[in-house]
C-alpha cells in the first residue's frame, strides 16, 4: 500500500537508482543481500518489479534508449510499475539546454513515451559547473517553454545559486518540480525552505562517492531519514517520487525499506523468493 501525506490523497513510490548490481546478488550460504543466488543480469528488472513499483533510469543519462529497451522494460514489468528516466547528458550538461539540444529532446520524448502509463518522471539533472549566469536562464527558460505538457519534468540543480525566486517562477509556470537532493551539492535546508514548483515531488538520496561495494549498510542514515521524512510529510504534491543511491548508505534496497517502514507502506522482504525453484 502506498502511504498518505497528511491526509491528503498523495502517494508516495519509493525506489532506487539502477537495479544491475551484481552486488545485490546473494552470495551461497550467506544471508540474502537482494536478488537471489545466481540471478542473472536479464532477470533482475522482473525480480526487482516483484518487490517495489518505482525505479530510476541512469542508462538513458548517456544515451537516448533503443526503442527495443523501452519495449523491454514496458514488457517485464507490472501494468503499475513506474519508470523515472534521466535527461540525456548530452541535453544538460553538453549543450547545456541551447537550441542545439532541441532535436536532441524531441527525439528522446517521442522514445520515451512508449512507455505509456509506466513513465514517471524525467530528471533534467545540471552540473556544479552550470553557473546561474544570464546566458544559462535564458537558454533555461527558452527549454523549458518546448517541453512537451504530457512528460512530467523534474531538474537537479547542483549550483545553490539557481534556488532563487526567478527560477522557481519560471519552474512553476511549466509545472516542473525543483528536485530536492540529500547530497553534498546544495545544503537540504535550502531545499527544506524552497518552495513547491509542481503538482508533484521528485526526492533523490545520494552519498560521498567512496564506497567500492553496496551489498550491506556501511553508514547508517537513520536520522537524516527521519529529518526527511518529517519535511516530505508537509509537500502539498499530490505524488512524491523518492530515488536511493547505494552511496547514501551502501545498500540501496535496505534504504528503501527504511524509508518505507518510517511511512508505514508494506515491505516485501526479498528473501522470500529465495525458496522459489524459480524466479519467475
Amino acid at each position: 500500500m502506498k502511504s498518505q501525506i497528511k491526509g491528503q490523497k498523495s502517494n508516495i513510490f519509493i525506489g532506487t537508482q539502477g537495479w544491475n548490481y551484481n552486488d545485490w546478488i546473494t552470495k551461497i550460504g550467506d544471508e540474502t543481500i537482494f536478488f537471489p543466488h545466481g540471478a542473472r543480469t536479464a532477470e533482475m528488472l522482473e525480480f526487482y518489479a516483484k518487490i517495489y513499483d518505482t525505479i530510476e533510469v541512469d542508462s538513458t543519462f548517456y544515451a537516448i534508449p533503443a526503442s527495443s529497451a523501452i519495449d523491454n522494460w514496458y514488457k517485464r514489468t507490472p501494468p503499475n510499475f513506474i519508470f523515472s528516466l534521466k535527461l540525456p547528458q548530452e541535453i544538460s550538461h553538453t549543450l547545456e539546454f541551447g537550441e542545439e539540444s532541441f532535436p536532441l529532446l524531441e527525439m528522446f520524448c517521442d522514445r520515451v513515451k512508449n512507455l505509456r502509463q509506466k513513465l514517471g518522471i524525467v530528471l533534467m539533472q545540471t552540473p556544479p559547473s552550470f553557473a546561474a549566469s544570464k546566458e544559462n536562464a535564458k537558454n533555461l527558460r527558452t527549454f523549458l517553454a518546448k517541453l512537451p505538457r504530457e512528460i512530467r519534468f523534474s531538474i537537479e540543480f547542483r549550483n545553490r545559486d539557481w534556488l532563487v525566486d526567478w527560477t522557481f517562477q519560471e519552474l512553476r509556470k511549466h509545472n516542473v518540480s525543483l528536485c530536492l537532493v540529500e547530497g553534498n551539492w546544495i545544503p537540504r535546508q535550502l531545499f527544506f525552505d524552497a518552495p513547491e514548483t509542481a503538482d508533484f515531488a521528485y526526492i533523490r538520496f545520494m552519498g560521498e562517492r567512496d564506497l567500492e561495494s553496496f551489498d550491506k549498510i556501511v553508514r547508517p542514515q537513520d536520522t537524516n531519514l527521519k529529518l526527511w521524512k518529517e519535511q516530505l510529510e508537509t509537500l502539498q504534491a499530490a505524488q512524491i517520487y523518492v530515488t536511493f543511491s547505494n552511496f547514501y548508505e551502501g545498500l540501496a534496497t535496505a534504504s528503501v525499506n527504511k524509508l518505507k517502514h518510517l511511512f508505514g507502506q508494506n515491505v516485501v522482504d526479498a528473501k522470500d523468493f529465495e525458496t522459489q525453484t524459480s524466479l519467475f
